[in-house]
């Protein structure tokens, strides 16, 4: 059976960057409604270019109004479903509060989505967000405690196990947060075989049966 190439659609993705030669905004690439929402909700202006029509903010603006605008109008197509792709240089989200910002959303979300979990394996790929080894949560605070370890050691000279107590303390609890992550995980290997959590309904049901 032969393979067909799958095809995209490349001019509906928009790309928003900036000219690297002449310096402007430009958005390249959309359909008519993403123009429309480039011009209405990012105020840029539509400009012939040698493969067709393209969009740029206005001249002589200061580089945060162009931030704000691209921006704005990045935010307004992905929210009307459009792929874009926004040059992380003009994105004013991308600071250290938009960071912390989009981790204490993450975290927000995990518990939404296990409270919400019908089935233990629903359960399973929550905990596995949160301690697998390599891409889960705990093992970056692991990380920062014990480079916050090595870092205060430093500057009272002391070798390892001569340290002062409380710093010397961080790394039992680095290897305590090695520890959480395994039970976790252990925790995450038994919910992971199949079977159903009672539902709310299901468990007030059985309240009531006893």
């Amino acid at each position: 059976m032969s393979q067909t190439k799958p095809n995209f659609w490349v001019l509906e993705y928009v790309t928003i960057t900036k000219d690297p030669r002449t310096g402007p905004v430009v958005a390249i690439g959309g359909t008519e409604q993403a123009a429309d929402i480039l011009q209405r909700t990012g105020g840029f202006l539509s400009a012939p270019g040698p493969r067709g029509d393209y969009h740029r903010v206005p001249h002589g603006l200061p580089i945060e109004q162009q931030r704000l605008k691209a921006t704005t109008a990045s935010r307004a197509l992905h929210a009307a479903g459009h792929s874009v792709h926004l040059n992380p240089t003009l994105n004013m989200l991308a600071t250290p509060d938009g960071d912390r910002d989009a981790a204490l959303r993450y975290l927000t979300q995990l518990a939404e989505r296990v409270s919400a979990a019908e089935t233990s394996s629903a359960v399973a790929e929550v905990l596995t967000e949160v301690a697998a080894p390599v891409h889960g949560l705990l093992p970056l605070p692991r990380e920062v405690i014990v480079r916050a370890w090595i870092a205060a050691s430093d500057p009272h000279g002391a070798a390892p196990g001569e340290e002062p107590e409380p710093i010397a303390r961080l790394g039992s609890t680095a290897n305590s947060l090695n520890e959480a992550a395994r039970a976790i995980l252990h925790a995450r290997n038994h919910a992971a075989r199949p079977q159903a959590v009672p539902t709310e309904a299901q468990r007030v049901g059985q309240r009531h049966h006893h």
